[in-house]
């Protein structure tokens, strides 16, 4: 399962940025995996970690490389209300509780009740949907690092008049924290219902953002984080990501 990137920027860039750029890697384990002679350019194994790659060539790590980038876990849980993402409160419920060899779905190691799984991308306590924990740093840099372009979706219900001037303002016109948010893509599906459609996530944003115009979010759920969809997972139910969806989500 080799990973192959192509350079489509207008100037030559050092291999250990554009691996980190890309996602493919930290700087860190690129410096080690071009020492390994683990990376090609072009086909050309290259060892010189002070190689640059010209815009229109491509890199690709050999299949070596690739699974040990791969060795993190990453796994994916429908999170009902009522349980917390991180790191909780003594009264609270973290989310790493569903982690049961009962709510697995399909294959995968029940992870260790001490293991480090933290959550990559938020979702609050009484919101559910789709949910990533997470120990592999690659995964954790596309997905809410600052260069992640992955928009994140959401089905929501509120109470409240839904005016054409209050979904502008949703769209794009709101503050938060004496900051304007990037723009939103914010639909109607039904009387009550609204899709978000967002490329940030600041705290209890959408939560926030309806309160603003006197609407009350009394259902959030998140349904796809990139190319990830909640699909049919039910419930309080987990399965580890595959080598696709992880190739898809850090490309």
């Amino acid at each position: 399962m080799s990973l192959s990137r192509t350079h489509d920027g207008s100037e030559p860039v050092r291999l250990n940025k554009f691996m980190g750029q890309a996602g493919l890697s930290s700087r860190r384990e690129a410096d080690a995996l071009i020492a390994e002679g683990q990376v090609s350019i072009d086909g050309e194994v290259v060892t010189d970690a002070g190689r640059k790659i010209a815009p229109g060539q491509t890199l690709t790590l050999s299949d070596q490389a690739a699974k040990a980038l791969a060795a993190g876990v990453t796994l994916m849980i429908h999170k009902p209300v009522g349980y917390v993402s991180g790191q909780p409160e003594p009264d609270k419920i973290p989310a790493v509780r569903l982690l049961t060899l009962q709510n697995r779905i399909g294959e995968g190691e029940v992870p260790a009740p001490n293991a480090s799984l933290p959550p990559i991308g938020r979702l609050d306590e009484d919101s559910r949907g789709l949910l990533l924990l997470s120990s592999d740093g690659v995964v954790a840099k596309a997905v809410i690092g600052p260069e992640s372009n992955l928009d994140k979706e959401y089905l929501v219900r509120v109470n409240g008049d839904i005016t054409e001037n209050k979904l502008k303002l949703l769209r794009y016109g709101l503050r938060l924290d004496g900051r304007q948010l990037k723009p939103a893509r914010v639909s109607r599906m039904e009387s009550f219902r609204l899709k978000f459609i967002l490329r940030e996530g600041r705290n209890r944003q959408i939560r926030r953002m309806c309160e603003m115009l006197d609407l009350e979010v009394v259902d959030l759920i998140r349904i796809r984080i990139g190319p990830l969809k909640l699909d049919n997972l039910p419930e309080g139910r987990w399965r580890m990501l595959t080598a696709e969806e992880r190739a898809a989500l850090i490309g």
